[in-house]
């Protein structure tokens, strides 16, 4: 029983540091926007790049991807549904760039 009380408690330990990670994180984002506002390249930069570091901290802190081997195969899974959906969102952005273009060509 010492041994399953002390899992819970890891378990536990990773799940909190994981929510205040995640909070920070969130808090800065909202910091950075609220005193630079939002029209600046950088506050864009900052955002995306906190929010990767986001990304980072919830797949390792509670979907517990890490670089075991036990693990590659949800890894392979969570990469392969992003390349998925960076190619539907890709596309997207293709063809309704495009149709904005011709539509402006034939107004003039």
């Amino acid at each position: 029983m010492d041994r399953r009380a002390d899992l819970h408690k890891r378990e536990r330990r990773r799940y909190v540091i994981g929510y205040g990670g995640s909070l920070l994180l969130t808090l800065a984002v909202f910091l950075i926007a609220h005193r630079y506002g939002i029209e600046t390249k950088g506050v864009y930069l900052s955002i995306g790049l906190l929010g990767l570091a986001q990304l980072v901290v919830q797949l390792v802190y509670f979907l517990h991807i890490d670089r075991r081997r036990s693990s590659r195969e949800d890894l392979d899974l969570i990469l392969f549904s992003t390349l998925v959906l960076l190619i539907i969102i890709g596309g997207t952005v293709w063809i309704l760039g495009n149709l904005a273009i011709r539509m402006h060509l034939q107004m003039m």
